[in-house]
């Protein structure tokens, strides 16, 4: 079954054009989980040979459906910096709305089986990312909440997130794949244990809702499965990871009460700004003044969740389109792997979906460059798959 689009199909480029177009999805894929300046270099030539490649073919760009949802949130976005109290800065920061042009030159470029091979890129390079981490750890004393584990990455926040998605990849593979499993189980180990080296709760809490959501796609009894996983990990985890468990459910905890404080704070911001919201970029300078008197941090970036982070930044109106955008993603997902024969994709971007959902909740993963260029990736590569009535031929013939 093809998925529903917007938009006219499409012609096919030149062979040369797209060959190179080809090779640029596949680095940048590949880039997004190692350098962010590299990510964005890739990604700014693929979207120009793409638009070449639409240009001279005289086509219009096509994509799926929930992409109608991400440009009325760019729209309202947009509205919400004009009236921003540094307008010029938050108009600044919504460069990051040009990384929705994702959804679209992905769905042109990875057609049919070409989609497998950039899933294929993104769990290799994970791997690699996952070894580092683990050497990080035990080599370079990285083992520690002041020094964690980040790959080649800015944060460990964000080497976290993506770990989380390429896990969700990963076990798709493993759970719906019907070959091609060998390489996703061996390198699930290291994923999992750097993963759990980066000492990030949130992160864990979304690669298991990930993978828990894989298994009710499977089988519902899979569940029973995640207790003795728990257990495992409790038996031979390092103290300092374990004990990081046990915090998540310690009100005591600074990082706890700062979380509930900021709540509270983002609340207040929501209930003074309700339409419009204090602008994107904005939360940073006003934080001081809405800073609840529990909060543990003199100063926040943001708001460590998502939903209260698009309502306190963009406004009640922005958050019911991200809304609508998930809901709509979700049930084309879903829609696709009821459908589709080969499920492993469409099951990774609801994992995809589960994981950014249930992480967002302690973190602004949306706002994470790296993070949301693969997540956007990861959810329209299912849409592109099922188009094998216009696929271009593999690079794999």
């Amino acid at each position: 079954m093809r998925a529903t689009t917007i938009g006219m199909p499409d012609a096919h480029t030149a062979p040369g054009l797209e060959r190179l177009t080809t090779l640029l999805l596949l680095g940048f894929v590949g880039a997004v989980q190692i350098s962010i300046a590299a990510a964005q270099i890739l990604l700014g030539a693929l979207l120009l040979c793409w638009i070449v490649g639409l240009v001279r073919e005289k086509s219009r760009p096509t994509a799926p459906v929930f992409f109608a949802a991400l440009l009325a949130y760019a729209a309202v976005t947009l509205i919400s910096s004009a009236f921003a109290i540094a307008p010029a800065d938050s108009f600044f920061d919504d460069r990051q709305l040009l990384l929705f042009l994702i959804v679209p030159a992905v769905y042109d470029l990875a057609r049919g089986q070409r989609a497998t091979l950039v899933t294929d890129v993104i769990i290799t390079v994970g791997a690699a990312a996952a070894a580092y981490g683990i050497v990080q750890y035990g080599m370079l004393h990285f083992d520690s909440l002041g020094q964690r584990p980040r790959g080649t990455l800015g944060h460990y926040m964000t080497y976290s997130g993506t770990l989380m998605l390429v896990i969700g990849v990963a076990a798709s593979r493993l759970v719906f794949g019907a070959r091609d499993r060998t390489w996703p189980a061996l390198v699930m180990p290291a994923l999992v244990v750097a993963l759990s080296l980066t000492l990030t709760r949130s992160a864990w809490v979304g690669a298991c809702v990930a993978v828990g959501v894989l298994f009710i796609l499977k089988d519902l009894r899979l569940l029973g499965l995640l207790p003795v996983v728990v257990a495992l990990f409790f038996a031979f985890a390092p103290d300092s990871v374990t004990n990081r468990m046990v915090s998540m459910f310690d009100l005591r905890d600074p990082t706890n009460r700062d979380r509930l404080a900021m709540a509270r704070t983002g609340t207040a911001m929501v209930r003074d700004f309700p339409l419009t919201g204090v602008g994107p970029n904005m939360i940073p300078r006003l934080y001081t003044q809405y800073r609840d008197p529990d909060a543990v941090q003199a100063m926040n970036p943001h708001l460590h969740n998502v939903p209260l982070q698009i309502a306190a930044e963009r406004g009640l109106p922005a958050l019911a389109i991200w809304i609508a955008f998930v809901v709509l993603l979700a049930h084309g997902l879903f829609r696709v792997f009821r459908s589709e024969q080969e499920k492993t994709l469409a099951a990774a971007g609801l994992a995809a979906i589960a994981g950014m959902l249930s992480a967002g909740l302690f973190e602004y993963n949306f706002g994470d460059s790296e993070f949301l260029m693969l997540f956007l990736v990861l959810v329209t590569l299912p849409f592109a798959a099922a188009r094998r009535d216009d696929a271009a031929p593999s690079p794999r013939a």
